[in-house]
Parts: structure tokens; sequence; C-alpha cells
């Protein structure tokens, strides 16, 4: 026993046993993910690292780390080495892109398999798959609105994270979807018009068009980002199928504000990734696009979040935003 003891030591102070448990740890346990962009704004920002539980809706095929290369074939054919629970509406999951699956995003499972939804302008409702009675029994009345003889929750999550905001910083979200649809590019939803929503109504082609429908495919699950004027999602490229899960964050280890002055203060060329809110915090009544504003901002630049380390996401998406 001692000698089998010694040997097992050994081998983990070894730089091959160290690797092999290292990538053990990242298969099958927890892997480190750093925020890229503002599609999770005030929930989680640019610029965290966070580690992700991989065990939480089974085990994914393990892919070397950066390579994004599977190390063993998908023998279940659902890109998980054992199944496990699917993802379920209000949790944030991060996922395989479905248009580039060596790439992670990080959203919220606003609907799974059987939903209906329509987005119009700053409204995200839901008809959920267990019926009108199942709404009725846990959403308060002052929520739900009846459309076509069903009933549909209107923004169902609002209330209870606030970090899921409607805020453009560039162009509406539901009027580039129109664009996209009007100069045939691929979107996942389907323009419609419906009486009963107060909701502004643009012309497309010969027809009004106020909303977009989904109903959300079998074992798929439809992702948003909270920052939902802004953000790259499900309503552009799909529902996200159980192939391409791969966890669940768990805890903000570090938080650093690496945007640039140009970044915050122009954004892209859609204007995506602007934060001029963010940028007041920094200057005051200073104008924005001073020198001396810019000064102040790469001043405080590569500081450190200090109240978002070691903070777990389940608690600190219910609480007021730290930025």
């Amino acid at each position: 026993m001692k000698k089998t003891v010694n040997a097992v030591y050994k081998f983990s102070t070894s730089w091959t046993g160290t690797i092999i448990i290292v990538l053990m740890l990242i298969f099958f346990v927890a892997q480190s993910f750093v925020i890229p962009s503002g599609s999770m704004k005030r929930t989680e920002l640019i610029g965290d690292f966070l580690f992700a539980k991989k065990f939480s809706y089974g085990i994914p095929i393990p892919h070397l780390p950066w390579f994004e290369i599977p190390v063993l074939p998908d023998f279940n054919g659902n890109g998980h080495l054992i199944e496990g629970p699917r993802p379920q509406r209000e949790e944030i999951v991060i996922f395989r892109y479905p248009k580039n699956t060596k790439i992670h995003y990080v959203k919220r499972c606003v609907a799974v398999g059987g939903d209906e939804l329509l987005y119009a302008d700053q409204k995200l409702m839901v008809h959920f798959h267990e019926g009108d009675e199942y709404i009725k029994e846990y959403y308060p009345q002052d929520k739900i609105i009846t459309i076509n003889d069903k009933l549909w929750v209107v923004n169902p999550y609002m209330d209870k994270y606030p970090g899921i905001q409607y805020v453009p910083e560039g162009m509406n979200i539901f009027e580039v979807l129109l664009r996209y649809y009007a100069y045939n590019k691929e979107i996942d939803m389907t323009p419609v018009y419906v009486p009963e929503l107060d909701s502004v109504a643009y012309d497309l082609g010969d027809k009004p068009i106020n909303a977009f429908y989904k109903k959300v495919e079998d074992d798929h699950f439809y992702m948003i980002g909270d920052n939902r004027d802004n953000s790259n999602d499900s309503r552009f490229w799909g529902s996200v199928p159980y192939k391409l899960i791969v966890g669940k964050p768990w805890l903000i280890y570090m938080s650093v504000e690496m945007r640039s002055y140009e970044q915050v203060f122009k954004g892209d060329e859609y204007g995506s990734g602007r934060d001029n809110d963010g940028l007041k915090r920094v200057c005051g009544d200073i104008d924005l696009a001073s020198k001396e504003c810019e000064t102040l901002w790469n001043r405080q630049r590569f500081t450190v979040r200090w109240g978002r380390v070691g903070r777990r996401i389940e608690t600190i998406e219910v609480e007021k935003p730290i930025e």
C-alpha cells in the first residue's frame, strides 16, 4: 500500500503527471473562460475571468484546450460522454457557437424545446410549452397577455435578474433583424404582424411587421444575451442543440477592465461595444469626446474590479450589477 501511495505521489509531482491531472480537471470538472464581449453586460462583464462547471449538463466530449480538437469520438451522437440534465430556462449556459464550434459563447437560456417566442422592440414574450395553466400558476397576471388564444409572458426574467436590459448602444436590434431579413441575410426568427401588440409596426415590403416569431426545436435551447439590444445570439443564428452544451458559469476568479477608450466611446463600425454610461462613471461631467476624458479612462484601464473577484455567478446575477 505504501509503495502504491509513493508511486502515485511521485507520478503526480512529475511534469507528465501534473499535465495529465490538469487536463483531467479541464476535461471533466472545471475550465477557465474569459468574457470577450458585452452581450451579457452588467451580469457578466468584458474582462471577467471565470470557472465553468463542466459536469452541470452531463460530461461533454473532452477537447484539447486552445486547439479545440476532440480527444475522443462522439460515441453517443449527442456531444457528451455521459448524458445529463438539460439546461433550464433562466440559466446562464456556456456552449459551442453553432456557426463555429471551436468558439465558446455565454448566454442565458430563455426558452427550451416546444416553447414559442415572440420578440418585439424591447419585449421578449414566451409561451411555455407546459401550457396556459402552468403560466397562470407561476407568473403574475400583470406579465401575462393573450395572443391568438394563448397566454404569453412578457419579459419573464427581467424582474429576477437586474442585469437584463434593453439599452441600445448602436442600432436597435429589432431594426437590425429587419434589415438582415430585408436584404436576404439569414436570421432565425420569422417576421410577423401581431395586432394585439402595442409595438411600433415597420413596413417590410408590402406588409407591416411588429414582431418576430420562433418555435424552439426539441432538445434545443434558445440563448439570448442579457444585454438584449447588443447581443449576437439565437435570434440571428438559431437554437443551440444539446450536443453543443458545455457547462455552466460558476465563479469569477478575476475581473479586469481591459477595454480601450475607443471601444467604450465609439464601439465597432455598427456601434456594438459602445459603453458611454461606463465612460460617464469615470469622466463625470467632462466632455466624453475630450482628451481629458480619454486620459482619465486610460488611467484606470487594466484595474481590477475587486467587487467581482471571488463571486459566484448564481449570487451576483440576482444582485444590483457591480461594474
